[in-house]
């Protein structure tokens, strides 16, 4: 494997992996902040809590690959 290949690798497993723990955390704390709050909808009521956070990590991975290709795209239009 190329040198450029592994950098293209490394870039989109770190924005991965941003991508997971954000996307993941952030549904977390909605769920939670949907729970607390002083009129509960009947979405909050009935979706699993885990199931969101699950949700969130999903969309942050494909989010942070995205992201990555993304700058490596532009990156490379600009050379």
């Amino acid at each position: 494997m190329d040198r450029k290949t592994k950098r293209l690798l490394l870039l989109v497993v770190s924005c991965s992996l941003a991508g997971v723990v954000l996307g993941g955390t952030t549904s977390w704390a909605e769920s939670n902040s949907c729970l607390q709050a002083s009129t509960v909808t009947s979405e909050c009521l009935t979706k699993d809590p885990i199931t969101k956070t699950i949700e969130g990590m999903g969309t942050g991975l494909v989010a942070g690959a995205a992201a990555a290709f993304g700058v490596a795209w532009q990156h490379r239009h600009e050379d």
